[in-house]
């Protein structure tokens, strides 16, 4: 069993409650616009990262995390990106080749809105973990936890901090 803890849009800050929520995961995903290259070399030392470069990511940044993120977790094949839509509008970005690769969990960001969907079309499980950062119009910080076990996702937690100005 992995347990993963998922955020994304950081804009260049984690809050030290995200960090503790996290504690117990074994792999960190970040959904992109980590603000700079310091706040994924901090998450890397908490717990191994996966992530993607967003739209507000600078060439170090870039260079160091794609676009997409590809890749096998347990038994599922998961897609990690920032801009990715939802499931009966799925970006550019992604479309069509989301209906063609079908993973089983497509995390993205950007939208600073929580939401966890299960997409029929493609049975695939859709999440977008909210911000996690201080910059953006949203008034709670969030982040989410679940376990993997072979082809099945549980426990599934939702972090939720009030945001301060």
């Amino acid at each position: 069993m992995t347990k993963i803890g998922v955020l994304s849009d950081t804009h260049g800050f984690v809050d030290s409650k995200i960090v503790k929520f996290f504690a117990n995961c074994d792999e960190i995903w970040h959904a992109g616009d980590f603000g700079n290259i310091q706040i994924a070399d901090s998450l890397k030392k908490i717990k191994p990262l996966r992530g993607v470069h967003g739209n507000i990511d600078n060439t170090e940044v870039r260079i160091s995390y794609n676009k997409h993120n590809h890749f096998r977790c347990e038994d599922l094949n998961i897609w990690l990106t920032h801009i990715g839509g939802y499931p009966g509008n799925y970006s550019r970005h992604v479309n069509p080749k989301i209906f063609q690769v079908k993973p089983d969990i497509f995390v993205c960001g950007h939208s600073h809105i929580l939401k966890v969907i299960y997409d029929k079309t493609i049975n695939c499980l859709h999440i977008n973990p909210g911000a996690a950062g201080n910059s953006g119009l949203h008034t709670v910080k969030t982040a989410i936890r679940f376990c993997i076990d072979k082809k099945d996702i549980k426990d599934l937690e939702i972090l939720e901090i009030k945001r301060n100005g």
